[in-house]
């Protein structure tokens, strides 16, 4: 039961962003709205980069992204400091679902095995999924603020 409930609050979270994400138009996803050092494209890869992070990285799991998504996605990277152009939207969309999936599999049946001492203070995978979550949550605000201001 516990482990419907991690996945099922990780889908839900990942759905509504994506969902969210999906009402950008195009010709927006690059602006970086007055009072943001980042665009909607920028959240899309951080979330990306960050979920890799939390689950796999932190439970010292193989990653799958190149290193060049820590360097333009990281925790407090901007659009500014990009020295490179990012991945397309829709290879960061495609891989996004492809890690929810590469998720599922990996810890489906794992989600009590203890990790590492962590800068979440996540004892287990189920709590690096849980926390995931609550990222994801907090990047939905923040796009649905976006959102508003690149469609005025």
């Amino acid at each position: 039961m516990r482990e419907n409930y991690v996945f099922h609050v990780f889908d839900s979270q990942l759905e509504a962003f994506l969902a969210l994400v999906d009402k950008c138009p195009v010709d927006k996803r690059r602006i970086v709205p007055e009072g943001f050092e980042t665009n909607l494209h920028w959240h899309v890869g951080h979330v990306l980069t960050v979920t890799v992070f939390h689950v796999f990285g932190l439970a010292d799991l193989p990653e799958a992204l190149p290193d060049l998504y820590h360097a333009l996605f990281a925790y407090r990277s901007k659009v500014s400091d990009w020295k490179e152009e990012p991945p397309e939207w829709e290879v960061l969309i495609t891989q996004l679902k492809e890690q929810r999936n590469r998720i599922h599999d990996m810890l489906q049946g794992n989600l009590e095995d203890r990790v590492n001492e962590n800068f979440l203070k996540a004892e287990n995978l189920g709590e690096l999924v849980i926390a995931t979550s609550a990222h994801l949550a907090t990047h939905i605000g923040v796009v649905s603020a976006m959102l508003q201001l690149v469609r005025e």
